[in-house]
């Protein structure tokens, strides 16, 4: 009776794989690779969702997540955060599957086990959204990265061509106004997607929008073209040069992925490569920035609603790190 149940919320609340292609989305298609690159990203999704939600254990989802190729397991590890997300909410359980996970094997994809919450909140009624005083304070914010992505990608008149921002988004309470700009850096990793990661449409989309969100678009768009890739040395370093002022947030958001991968031991030479262009310097040592400006436990003690949260201050360091290393000048 469990795995039917497992199997019909997986049937009511996951993406079909049709949606996920380029076609079906209504997203350009730079070219062949570019578009098998993408919609194998998605179908890495999606079969990760498929293994929380499917698997008898957590032992028996990490097994067959492991089977994954390098270059798109953390993308299945994404998937299996929301599926597992979505289990726990309709639970009412406290995100007490994700949290094990986390404490677990889930550990070394924390970035995109977090990311996957959010798509599980895009995708579920608000009354069963979770509370945020079970998850880290510092990476909750990426839980609004996953929001972002999602309405961008499946809702990308509103989101993007229509340039929605959500008004109140009082998720954890107290932040209303850092909470979009959170979900505008989820907003800009789906911008690589939505312009078929060619660097002309995405830099157009993205200098669209008003000037106050451009900072946290680049950032998600430099963490999707680290992470995923789809561009070679020549188009990554015409999308720096297009960030203009915005090119410190855009190595903040390539050394975050850079970060992801390195964690979860899945450095692939596409990161190597949009690490050394966006970053100017190499992925580790721009993974090492991450680590080593990482706010203190008495920092994030310290920090009360209303005001910016130490998240922000975080990426700002590294974003600064950068530019002191003489790689990224605005």
């Amino acid at each position: 009776m469990a795995s039917v149940l497992r199997s019909l919320r997986k049937r009511i609340l996951t993406p079909h794989i049709r949606e996920t292609t380029l076609e079906r989305r209504g997203f350009p298609v730079k070219n062949a690779a570019a578009k098998e690159l993408l919609e194998t990203v998605g179908e890495s999704f999606l079969a990760g969702y498929a293994h929380a939600v499917e698997s008898g254990s957590l032992a028996e989802a990490e097994q067959r997540l492991e089977q994954v190729p390098a270059r798109f397991k953390g993308f299945a590890y994404e998937g299996a955060g929301m599926g597992l997300a979505v289990l726990d909410c309709m639970a009412f359980s406290d995100l007490r599957r994700t949290r094990q996970f986390l404490s677990g094997a889930g550990d070394r994809h924390n970035y995109m086990i977090y990311v996957g919450i959010g798509w599980a909140m895009a995708r579920l009624p608000r009354f069963l959204w979770p509370s945020s005083r079970r998850l880290d304070p510092l990476l909750l914010w990426l839980v609004h990265d996953g929001y972002g992505f999602h309405q961008a990608y499946f809702h990308t008149r509103r989101y993007v061509h229509e340039q929605y921002q959500e008004p109140r988004f009082s998720w954890p309470a107290g932040y209303e106004s850092y909470a979009a700009r959170a979900v505008d850096q989820g907003i800009g990793r789906a911008l690589w997607f939505v312009g078929g990661t060619d660097v002309d449409r995405v830099t157009a989309l993205i200098d669209g929008f008003p000037p106050a969100r451009r900072p946290d678009l680049y950032a998600g768009t430099g963490l999707a073209a680290t992470y995923a890739g789809g561009a070679p040395e020549s188009e990554l370093r015409e999308l720096r040069r297009r960030a203009g002022d915005h090119a410190p947030q855009l190595a903040q958001g390539s050394a975050f992925a850079a970060e992801a991968r390195i964690r979860a031991d899945l450095l692939c030479p596409h990161n190597e490569l949009a690490a050394q262009v966006l970053c100017g310097t190499s992925a580790l040592r721009a993974a090492t920035l991450c680590r080593e400006t990482r706010p203190s436990a008495q920092e994030l003690a310290a920090q009360q609603p209303g005001a910016l949260p130490v998240y922000e201050t975080w990426r700002a360091r590294i974003a600064d790190s950068l530019h002191t290393l003489g790689g990224v000048t605005p």
